[in-house]
């Protein structure tokens, strides 16, 4: 069976699309908790929030019953990568991304205007880099049923 990454920027849709998966019956795991993932200090002194290496590497490494969707994008995440079938980049327009993050009541990440800088910056700096090492992308600006449509077919033989 299938593991597949979903990658992005936050206000991608990553949450949402995952949440459709596991109504469709994918085994899923968001990775924005404590369980897989927790606060380092970087050299120059910053956070950064990465992924728990060992609990990581058990979900990754042990097999389970149907194809599994993981969500998340940490600084860490290509250690991973060979641990992934696919590594999917939900990408979307920068106006699309921050018009998400204003409207979604789960999260509060992105509300001050300091983050939604970091957004910004990330979506610059931080994406070209998840391309440039990505099996696919998709357009995630586009219906949730066409997204959700798209990672699926990645899990299903052609026909």
């Amino acid at each position: 069976m299938a593991t597949i990454l979903i990658t992005g920027m936050s206000g991608t849709g990553k949450s949402t699309a995952l949440g459709v998966l596991a109504a469709h019956g994918h085994r899923t795991v968001d990775t924005d908790t404590d369980r897989w993932s927790r606060w380092v200090t970087r050299p120059d002194g910053s956070a950064d929030w990465i992924w728990r290496e060992p609990e990581m590497t058990g979900l990754l490494s042990r097999p389970g019953p149907g194809h599994l969707f993981v969500a998340g994008c940490k600084s860490n995440q290509g250690t991973f990568y060979p641990l992934f079938d696919e590594v999917v980049l939900l990408s979307a327009p920068a106006e699309v991304i921050l018009a998400r993050i204003a409207a979604r009541t789960g999260n509060p990440y992105g509300k001050s205007p300091e983050q939604r800088a970091a957004v910004l910056d990330h979506l610059a700096h931080v994406e070209p880099l998840l391309r440039a090492t990505a099996t696919a992308a998709i357009d995630a600006s586009a219906p949730l049923d066409e997204v959700v449509r798209q990672l699926e077919a990645l899990v299903r033989p052609p026909g």
